[in-house]
């Protein structure tokens, strides 16, 4: 399966939110990258991923964030 990268929006808004989903995405498997632009008014979450765009919203609404894929 081939890596595509994912961009969400999402309401991940600082450093101390970007620590709560980071053992999720870290451990999320078929999650190879990812990281949030906190400086985007959007909250901009890219994930460079082998899995569905469903399964990064599913873990990120698991912590407690919201997640739109817009790419």
């Amino acid at each position: 399966m081939e890596t595509n990268e994912l961009k969400f929006k999402t309401n991940i808004n600082c450093g101390g939110c970007v620590s709560k989903v980071k053992p999720f995405l870290d451990n999320l498997e078929g999650v190879e990258a990812w990281e949030v632009d906190t400086d985007n008014v959007d909250k901009i979450l890219t994930v460079k991923t082998k899995i569905a765009d469903e399964d990064i919203i599913d873990t990120i609404e698991g912590v407690g964030f919201k997640a739109e894929l817009i790419q």
